[in-house]
């Protein structure tokens, strides 16, 4: 194999990139990026970066050693366009074709968006240029801010706008923000951080649509009340990056479908990160970002699938000073038991919790809010024994 390409200046696609290196590549490497800037880290968007408290060269994933080190060719602000399977090459929006033995999908995804048109001041948050855009609109003075979508970036969005000085709203269409991932117990005791940091949080209501011509003055809701707003942010989830690959023999649903080792359908081709859909789950998480392209590149480099991922799946998130970290697989029906710290009405005691989720009488799934150590334990614990499970399995 003498040339390898990957798709996406993202953290996967630099960390696949360091993967080829570490494991003996020494042939041609290209770096497609569809934004111009270098690769960065996302996690702080919503956060340091929002909130002044970090700036633009702290969000560097390489530095200049590090860059000459991979000897990579960087071609930013250009984007991928098509895959020629038979010709083996990745054709560009510019019209260049880059012929390439093998392949690494890390395109990412891009943020969901309401339907209908857009006036001023309604933004999303998932790139560098977002991020920049809202912090210019926050730091205007005063403004009422409405977050639709209670996850992550939603969350983690309004903690910021909160901490800035303005009032903030958060509108949720589930019963309760992070239901899926932490089940209606957890997600109810984890919803009260929203209230101790000052936001108002509505559930179980839809939004109809926008209001304003040019700037955006309202959110209307589906129980016919609107919300004032002079700043709408739109934290509605993430679609993968996958139109570029329209046509192509791969597997497309909601992401590339992929084996357990990060293997697409076509030879010399793997896909990584928020784009890859890895043994039937898509995972939008820093982790998964960050562990699946040192087995997407061993399989890469053999040719074949010889190494799976094993990781726990393991997400955090910072909100209203505290951290929500979680790690294994849920399932609705699971037993949850706090067995550190404690929760009340209000939410997490002042001092954190930790929570086991059960089933059949084993831990599945971890919880913890400002409990790192503990969580760490823990989580060390539910990869031994998924190891043990791993090991007797025929």
């Amino acid at each position: 194999m003498r040339t390898v390409t990957v798709v996406g200046a993202s953290l996967s696609g630099v960390y696949a990139a360091r993967a080829l290196r570490a494991q003996g590549f020494d042939g041609r490497l290209v770096v497609v990026g569809e934004e111009p800037h270098r690769p960065y880290d996302r996690p702080p968007l919503s956060k340091d970066f929002l909130t002044e408290d970090a700036d633009e060269d702290r969000l560097a994933l390489t530095g200049p050693e590090e860059s000459a080190g991979l000897d990579a060719e960087w071609l930013l602000g250009v984007r991928a366009r098509g895959l020629d399977a038979r010709g083996r090459a990745v054709v560009l929006d510019d019209g260049r074709a880059l012929s390439t033995d093998g392949v690494v999908i890390a395109t990412g995804a891009a943020a969901r968006r309401l339907p209908g048109a857009r006036p001023a001041g309604v933004h999303t948050l998932r790139t560098l240029d977002d991020a920049r855009a809202l912090r210019v609109g926050l730091v205007a003075g005063p403004r009422r801010v409405v977050v639709i979508g209670g996850g992550f970036i939603g969350a983690e969005t309004a903690s910021s706008c909160a901490a800035l000085g303005h009032a903030v709203t958060v509108v949720e269409a589930a019963p309760l923000p992070m239901l899926p991932q932490l089940g209606a117990e957890m997600a109810a005791v984890c919803a009260a951080l929203h209230r101790r940091g000052g936001v108002d949080l509505i559930t179980g209501i839809g939004v109809t649509g926008l209001r304003g011509a040019t700037a955006v003055t309202g959110v209307g809701l589906a129980d016919g009340r609107t919300l004032p707003a002079d700043i709408v942010i739109v934290g509605i989830g993430a679609v993968p990056n996958t139109a570029w690959l329209a046509g192509s023999p791969l597997d497309l649903h909601d992401g590339v479908l992929c084996d357990d080792g990060c293997a697409t359908a076509l030879p010399q081709v793997v896909a990584v990160g928020d784009v890859a859909r890895v043994g039937g789950t898509r995972a939008e998480h820093w982790t998964s970002a960050t562990e699946q392209p040192r087995v997407a590149v061993a399989n890469l480099l053999a040719g074949r699938t010889v190494e799976t991922v094993r990781a726990v799946p393991y997400f955090w998130s910072d909100q209203y000073g505290s951290r929500i970290q979680f790690a294994g697989r849920r399932r609705d029906g699971d037993t949850v038991r706090v067995v550190d710290g404690g929760t009340g009405d209000d939410g997490p005691g002042t001092s954190g919790f930790l929570a086991r989720y059960e089933r059949d009488g084993r831990t599945v799934a971890v919880l913890a809010v400002d409990r790192p150590r503990l969580f760490t334990r823990a989580r060390r614990e539910l990869a031994k024994e998924r190891d043990a499970v791993a090991s007797v399995v025929p």
